[in-house]
This record gives C-alpha cells, structure tokens and sequence, in this order.
C-alpha cells in the first residue's frame, strides 16, 4: 500500500512539474514592412533642384573667389521650384536644402 502511495505521489509530481516546466510556443514576430521602393515626386524634384542650384552656386563662388558659405546664399533659404500641388513645404525644404549642400560643395570644388 506503502509503495502505490510512494509510485503514484511520485508519478503525479514528474507529470505535474513536467507539464508547468515546459516553455511556451511563441509565435515569431510578423516580418517587417517591404521598403519604399519609389521615392515621391515632391523629394525628387527638391533633390533635383536643389543639387543643380547648388552646383550652379558652388561654381559661382569658386570662380569668383568667394569663401565657402553655402547656408548662407539665398537660394539654401529660399528653396525655389516648390509646387504646393506636390504635398507640403517641409519635406521639399529639407530634401532641397540637402541636395543644395551637396551640390555647392560639388560645384566649388569642381567634382
């Protein structure tokens, strides 16, 4: 009697910790978005202009003698060629203020 006590406590327990001690399934994390596989029209036209009025600007101060200082020409300030049909100013701002740097610095140094 002793003994089917002691096997069936013992048999219990293993089942008992055996079920709780296991881990459980977790299912994997949903795969992340696919990129964005076109840039919109309003950023290709600001990269467009601002990278061809930089280098315009970059070469004119280079040729003329003037120092390296292409936040300060208008043009940085400005950003002309935005078409508010396009989406709002902010995005095309600082793609055209990107490009223009690295245009000017193309431009005056004559890459």
């Amino acid at each position: 009697m002793k003994l089917n006590r002691v096997v069936l406590t013992a048999a219990s327990s293993l089942f008992l910790f055996a079920g709780l001690g296991c881990a459980k399934h977790y299912a994997p994390p949903p795969p992340p978005p696919p990129p964005i596989a076109q840039v919109p029209p309003l950023v290709q036209l600001a990269e467009h202009n601002g990278f061809e009025t930089g280098r315009s600007d970059g070469a004119r101060a280079a040729e003329s003698g003037a120092p390296y200082d292409a936040r300060r020409t208008r043009a940085f300030h400005d950003c002309p060629g935005y078409d508010p049909h396009l989406g709002p100013f902010e995005p095309y701002r600082n793609a055209f203020r990107d490009a223009y740097l690295r245009g000017y610095d193309q431009g005056y140094r004559r890459r």
